[in-house]
């Protein structure tokens, strides 16, 4: 069976009957987090949605006004889930996300064509590929693609887009010998119905259930931004396709004309200018961390020098490392000093050390690990690692003043 949206991609509304309506749940992953979404799996007489599937995402939009979250397909059936209940037997109006829409459309048959020109004009198959939220991928069969093809294979899609290329869809039944001379990478198991053929007039033939462009002129035009490496001898390639290269142009020309106002140059000295910025800031970093290491020097001297030092030392410091502060400890002797370090934001994240008497230290390591929200470890008189938050400083600084007098006391 063939859904509407299959029959006609371009239709934006279509009026139907809902068929079943039931409890469900969605799976899903928002800002990093999975959270689980109670709602409605529903079932239309046919749908212009398109469920996921051949590599393409499905389609968002409404049924009725109710919002549709995710469009699954379960053998011959496209399943919608919602938020809200819908009456069965209900005629609703389903309107599509249409830019979604249009933009999955251009990136599938750029996907197309790109795999077909690949392979007649220098025999990379395609093995797999991703429509991405911002740039989709193919994965070619050979472990390299020179730049010169990729120029080559650039120019030949580009032509094709521009002599308006027919794009037609042919429906065979899967024992038409003509399914035999189509490029496949196979039919799902619970494929249901005629086999459906997207057909690159003079270009290419591929059994495919996503929705196309009519003409390949409505691609407008298809940027291949460059090769990375994929999986065993396999090679991605990276390609935008129709409205996707008009954002990214747009995109680039806004960060062109930023970099411009900060560099102080113009574009085509952009790269130069920031290649000298990294090498004074690496300049600058090495010449910081010579002082701070000095600096780490001084400060234990100045303590150790001071008659009234006792046998606690303390110090916060903004701007250091794990580096500043061992060698803070290694200067001082910690085997009758108590010395509790930290290093970034006052109340924010940041880096501890604690040195001093080894039992001490393996004694309060994890009280002062809890108020620093943090995690770490210790051994031979050290415990440190990285805090969460440095709120509670002053805190610990309270405990171990308390316990280096009561440590002293039993000493004597």
């Amino acid at each position: 069976m063939a859904f509407q949206c299959q029959r006609d991609c371009y239709m934006k509304e279509f009026v139907t009957s809902v068929v079943s309506c039931c409890p469900s749940e969605l799976k899903q992953e928002k800002d990093g987090k999975k959270e689980t979404i109670k709602g409605y799996n529903v079932k239309l007489q046919d749908t212009i949605l398109f469920p996921e599937g051949g590599g393409q995402p499905d389609d968002h939009g409404l049924i009725g006004d109710v919002q549709v979250l995710r469009v699954t397909r379960q053998g011959s059936e496209a399943v919608h889930f919602v938020g809200s209940p819908l009456e069965v037997g209900l005629e609703v109006q389903v309107k599509v996300d249409w830019d979604r829409r249009f933009d999955h459309m251009q990136q599938h048959s750029g996907q197309h064509l790109i795999t077909a020109l690949a392979d007649t004009m220098f025999g990379y198959k395609t093995t797999s590929w991703e429509l991405g939220r911002q740039r989709s991928s193919i994965e070619l069969d050979t472990p390299c693609v020179k730049p010169g093809q990729l120029q080559e294979l650039e120019e030949a899609i580009n032509e094709k887009i521009r002599v308006h290329v027919p794009v037609t869809v042919q429906l065979l039944s899967i024992d038409d010998p003509a399914v035999e001379k189509v490029r496949s990478r196979g039919l799902p198991e619970d494929h249901a119905g005629p086999i459906r053929i997207i057909d690159i007039e003079g270009v290419d033939a591929n059994m495919c259930c996503g929705t196309h462009v009519s003409n390949l002129s409505h691609l407008q035009v298809i940027k291949l931004l460059g090769t990375e490496k994929g999986k065993k001898n396999k090679t991605n390639l990276i390609f935008l396709a129709g409205n996707r290269v008009l954002k990214y142009a747009e995109k680039s020309y806004s960060t062109e004309r930023s970099l411009v106002s900060l560099l102080k140059t113009g574009p085509d000295e952009h790269v130069e200018a920031v290649d000298k910025l990294q090498k004074s800031v690496k300049l600058l970093q090495k010449t910081n961390l010579s002082l701070l290491r000095d600096m780490a020097v001084l400060i234990a001297q100045n303590f150790k020098s001071d008659p009234k030092r006792g046998n606690f030392f303390t110090l916060h410091k903004k701007e250091g490392d794990n580096e500043f502060m061992n060698i803070i400890a290694n200067e001082i002797n910690t085997e009758e000093t108590l010395v509790f370090l930290t290093v970034g934001e006052e109340k924010g994240p940041g880096l501890f050390l604690l040195a001093g008497p080894s039992g001490l230290v393996t004694e309060m390591g994890p009280q002062v690990l809890k108020l620093l929200q943090g995690k770490g470890a210790g051994k031979n008189g050290r415990f440190q690692g990285k805090a969460n938050s440095l709120a509670q400083r002053g805190e610990v600084e309270d405990l171990l003043k308390q316990h280096c007098k009561h440590h002293t006391s039993e000493e004597e």
